[in-house]
């Protein structure tokens, strides 16, 4: 049996980061959208943010994968299924605590 790590993450841009870091919280939702604006923040499973990448920041050239321990999120997480997943998505109701992003790794894009 295998053990659940209880990870999932979030894309968002070195400018958008740095500004959540100053402010103390993470509100980013989506590219050039945040939460007041969606009402949740987009999240991916470790299976899924390689594909959301792919569809939907393939031309952005500054990205960064936060890793969100959910474990230690302060805000509420749902798994919602979206019209056409196969599989459920991670969205969180409210900003993402910066003590819950426990790695940012820079994401290299095709054509980098």
């Amino acid at each position: 049996m295998q053990a659940y790590e209880a990870m999932i993450f979030h894309i968002t841009d070195a400018t958008t980061w740095a500004e959540s870091q100053a402010r103390g919280s993470h509100t980013g939702s989506t590219r050039g959208i945040d939460l007041a604006q969606e009402g949740y923040i987009h999240c991916s499973s470790a299976e899924q943010w390689r594909g959301v990448v792919e569809r939907y920041y393939a031309d952005d050239r500054d990205l960064l994968l936060l890793h969100v321990d959910e474990r230690l999120l302060t805000s509420p997480l749902v798994y919602e299924q979206l019209p056409g997943a196969p599989e459920p998505f991670p969205h969180v109701y409210g900003s993402i605590n910066l003590d819950a992003v426990v790695d940012v790794e820079r994401l290299v894009t095709p054509g980098q």
